[in-house]
Parts: structure tokens; C-alpha cells; sequence
């Protein structure tokens, strides 16, 4: 008999694996491509925000400028054991935006990457480095096969299977 999992089951998953990953792919559009970057990141409180401490100089953060939309893809490392098709990974789309120094929360973001990251703290001193906020709208989580989930910000803790939406909205 298959395990039913509720939203509480998929969120300590997704949580797990984000703690577990500290880089993610971060797609931005280059000359309207898909453009892939690995990035080092912290999310807020829940998924529907992250926090990436980028450099002006990267392909990447050149992109944001031009256009914020965004994806954050994180993805179990693959092992020789282990079916790569049944691999945890959650894909989250949004908006990016730089976060300002005097954003209240600015204080407390950078502990909380510093803490993660404590190789990158020579990096907030230079001036071509910026804090950039992911606000995500969508997120969409395969925990292995037939085990796909969604959720969006409106309801950050509630988690669709991907077959029971697709149902109800009569999409797929």
C-alpha cells in the first residue's frame, strides 16, 4: 500500500533537501535562452523566498539586470546506486530583485548566508556584490516517480499532488 503524503509529509522533504543541497541552477534569459548558472543560496522562512549573494560581473546577475524573471532549480546529487529519474528536486519560478542595505530584513539575511556560507564573507566588503531576493511564485516538487507535488506562494504550505491539479483544473 502507497504512503499517502500530506502537505506537512512534502514540505519537511523539500526542507530536508535544501538543507542538504547548498547550490542551486539558477536559470536567467540571455538573448531570450534559458541561461544556467550554480549558485549558493539560503531561503527565508519557506520556499517562497531565496537569497543568492551575487557579482555585477556574472553572466547571470548582467541578466537580471535586464530582465528578473527567474527559476531555482535544486536537485539530489546523483550517485551510482541511485535511479537519476527518481531523484529528489524541486523547480521554483519567480522574480529576483536586489535587496537593499537598509531593507530591515538585510541584517539578518546576511547572518543567516554567512552562517551557510562562511567563505563568502570577504565577498560582502567588495562593491560588486549585491544580496538579490528570489520572490517565488511556483514551486513544483518530484520527491520520485508519481510523487510530483505543486504549490504556489498564495499557499506556500499546501502541496498538490501534480496529477490531483492536473484533474481539477483540467490541464495536462
Amino acid at each position: 500500500m502507497a504512503t499517502v503524503l500530506t502537505s506537512e509529509n512534502v514540505h519537511d522533504a523539500w526542507s530536508a533537501l535544501a538543507e542538504e543541497v547548498r547550490t542551486a541552477v539558477l536559470l536567467t534569459m540571455r538573448a531570450g535562452r534559458p541561461f544556467g548558472s550554480h549558485v549558493p543560496y539560503v531561503f527565508g522562512s519557506d520556499w517562497t523566498r531565496a537569497y543568492l549573494h551575487l557579482s555585477r560581473l556574472a553572466l547571470h546577475t548582467q541578466h537580471l539586470l535586464a530582465g528578473s524573471r527567474v527559476s531555482l532549480f535544486i536537485a539530489e546529487p546523483d550517485e551510482p546506486e541511485k535511479n537519476p529519474l527518481a531523484l529528489r528536486r524541486i523547480n521554483l519560478q519567480g522574480e529576483a530583485v536586489v535587496l537593499s542595505l537598509d531593507t530591515p530584513s538585510y541584517d539578518a539575511i546576511k547572518e543567516r548566508y554567512l552562517e551557510r556560507f562562511p567563505q563568502a564573507e570577504m565577498m560582502f566588503g567588495f562593491g560588486d556584490f549585491a544580496l538579490w531576493e528570489l520572490r517565488l511564485e511556483n514551486a513544483h516538487f518530484v520527491l520520485g516517480f508519481g510523487q510530483a507535488f505543486i504549490s504556489t506562494a498564495d499557499t506556500p504550505a499546501r502541496w498538490v499532488h501534480q496529477k490531483v491539479e492536473r484533474v481539477a483544473t483540467g490541464k495536462g
